[in-house]
């Protein structure tokens, strides 16, 4: 197999309007960091049994079906090859990395089925075939058929990138070429129309990347340009207009101001709509996307990063309404953040992109992951009463492959480079090589144990002018100290900015980044009524709850005094390692018995002191059942 030389999520390469390009995941070795281990559960456990998923839930027979290998029905929901197709690109991913004998086995069985069900008119979808042929982009509303294009798109980029073979581009061409001969403006003899469930934007902005085929381009705008003018225009009796602000098609998309609908579809258009800001500069768009990030960042936040209020529709709700039981945060939808705080932070690299980017990470992706790297969340509330676990699968199986893929590519995010500059977004022990846009090559290793400790050194391999970027968290307390060579920085260090260290460097030159992590108490907005009273804990860019397995009270009548002491303690024996908070709290006499109404506001507290101890909201539900929460009741 050909190795390929330039492997990054997405290409910035040549486009003219990003200030920075993510780094080729190939670049970046991390090493035995907080990452590694879902870095090796991605390759050798989550890799693994998601391709026998696959093989068990019916998908790969799909494609047989379709290529007449297997008789029978087509099995599971319309968007099913997705779920081939998500995995495809993490497996894709994971070849640039750490390539194996079995794993290119895997692969190529993929790659063979997908390439022998594409039609001649390059159409591919293992569910319109047959006598559902006649089906095809009639519903563009339920049907997912771009969805599902524009998901086998990224993974043949991602495999093209990987390998350097030239294969399944060839067959994503032909798909894309099927979608922009069929759907544009009328005058060109072509339908009007958009898919309800976005992706097809990224991807073909992407397949302009990899091709400099502008039509893929102009198809993308002309995408996101179909929504919100209910065309009246109607395909084969079917109407073209999506229906509303579940499917972001209310408004024409330059006019959306806020985060709406369907959490996955309004990030993933969000997205898209970023990478055309990215190729064509346009304005109008750029100030949708500002309105709408500032909107969802305000209101629709949950203080994990999770999005998406509503188990009804998977769906944004109003303005604070963030319920904490019944909150659906999907992990596909944290994902969908990451990939968009990725292109904005490219595109303007601002402080608080990165910043979301790291807290989504760690407290909303982490989560849908089991330790064991082969269980899943789709759901993620931030109460339970101990019955919500995650599973080896699902019936709409989008989330597993899509935190895959994710976590194959995580290197990637870590730093970006521009014309004679490297910026350091995320933190891990590990190692960069890469060459900046003017030629010259820049080689570091860093020192971290980040994030239970904000220590982070960096080692110089090579030397030569550059400017280096170190980002100083917005969580972070002031009182941040930088060393260049033992030497003190003399410049501001402020919490949420990048300290820019511009020089010429020699080998063996040492930055030494020193940043606070208190523990912190976060209180919400009132208008949120499940958090009145309630306080939250974080230290660092974790976020903790406590489970009832650490505590010998129920939970919620645990109360946290104002005044009470947290510490940070190091338990390497504790869920895969991790940093706990421990305190002293008191307890409430509420319990099942307790009258539904009173005519007292406050709880009647008893007894002594009781201890409790907190732990990364990401590792949570990976021992015995028991209740869990993250806002704690204060006094």
């Amino acid at each position: 197999m050909s190795t390929a030389r330039f492997n990054p999520i997405i290409d910035l390469s040549k486009s003219p309007h990003a200030r920075l390009q993510p780094v080729p995941a190939s670049a970046v070795e991390l090493s035995d960091t907080f990452w590694e281990p879902r870095r090796h559960i991605n390759r050798e456990a989550t890799i693994t049994s998601q391709f026998q998923k696959l093989e068990e839930s019916g998908c790969f027979d799909n494609f047989r079906r379709a290529i007449g290998r297997k008789q029978g029905d087509f099995r599971g929901p319309v968007f099913m090859d997705s779920d081939v197709y998500k995995w495809l690109e993490a497996a894709s991913s994971t070849l640039a990395t750490h390539p194996t004998p079995e794993l290119e086995a895997m692969v190529e069985t993929a790659i063979e089925l997908i390439e022998a069900a594409q039609q001649p008119d390059g159409y591919l979808n293992t569910h319109f075939m047959f006598d559902k042929a006649k089906d095809r982009w009639r519903n563009l509303r339920d049907d997912h058929e771009m969805y599902c294009a524009g998901h086998f798109i990224q993974a043949a980029v991602a495999h093209h990138r990987a390998t350097g073979s030239p294969r399944l581009l060839k067959v994503a061409q032909g798909v894309a070429d099927n979608i922009c001969a069929t759907f544009g403006p009328i005058e060109q003899g072509k339908k009007l129309g958009t898919c309800g469930h976005p992706e097809i934007e990224m991807a073909l902005v992407e397949l302009y990347r990899a091709t400099s085929e502008k039509r893929y381009l102009d198809e993308a705008l002309f995408l996101v340009d179909m929504r919100g003018q209910n065309p009246s225009v109607c395909y084969e009796g079917q109407p073209l207009g999506l229906g509303g602000r579940y499917y972001q098609d209310h408004v024409p998309y330059r006019q959306l101001e806020e985060v709406t609908g369907h959490a996955v579809r309004m990030l993933y258009l969000a997205a898209g709509a970023t990478d055309i800001v990215l190729e064509t500069g346009e304005e109008a768009l750029r100030e949708a996307l500002d309105k709408q990030w500032d909107n969802m960042t305000s209101k629709r936040l949950y203080i994990t990063g999770g999005l998406g209020a509503r188990y009804e529709g998977e769906a944004f709700g109003k303005n604070y309404e963030l319920p904490n039981e019944r909150a659906y945060t999907e992990t596909c939808a944290a994902i969908a953040s990451v990939m968009w705080n990725l292109r904005l932070l490219n595109l303007q690299p601002q402080e608080h992109y990165a910043d979301l980017l790291e807290h989504t990470l760690y407290n909303a992706v982490l989560p849908g992951l089991s330790l064991d790297g082969a269980h899943y969340y789709y759901q993620n509330p931030l109460t339970d009463d101990g019955t919500h676990r995650r599973r080896a699968w699902f019936g709409c199986a989008c989330c597993p492959p899509n935190v895959a893929r994710l976590l194959a590519q995580l290197p990637g995010y870590f730093y970006s480079v521009s014309n004679q500059d490297v910026w350091v977004h995320l933190y891990a022990a590990g190692t960069l090589k890469t060459t900046l846009k003017n030629g010259q090559s820049v080689e570091f290793k860093t020192t971290t144990n980040y994030p239970w400790d904000g220590t982070v050194e960096i080692e110089l391999a090579s030397g030569g002018k550059f400017g280096l970027f170190l980002r100083v968290p917005g969580w972070s307390a002031a009182g941040a100290t930088l060393l260049i060579n033992g030497e003190a920085f003399t410049g501001e260090i402020l919490p949420g900015t990048y300290v820019e260290l511009n020089r010429e460097w020699q080998a063996g030159d040492k930055v030494t980044l020193q940043i606070p992590m208190p523990v912190r108490r976060i209180f919400c907005h009132p208008y949120v009524a499940d958090n009145l009273h309630r306080v939250a804990l974080q230290r660092g860019p974790i976020l903790y709850a406590i489970e009832s397995t650490d505590v010998s009270v129920d939970v919620r009548n645990l109360v946290l005094p104002a005044t009470a002491d947290i510490e940070a303690t190091p338990r390497p024996d504790l869920l895969g390692g991790v940093v706990v908070l421990s305190g002293s709290a008191i307890t409430s006499n509420d319990s099942e018995t307790s009258p539904l109404y009173g005519y007292s506001r406050s709880p009647q507290l008893e007894g002594d002191p009781v201890d409790f101890t907190a732990i990364p909201y990401y590792a949570w539900a990976n021992r015995d059942a028991s209740p869990m929460q993250v806002w704690l009741r204060e006094m």
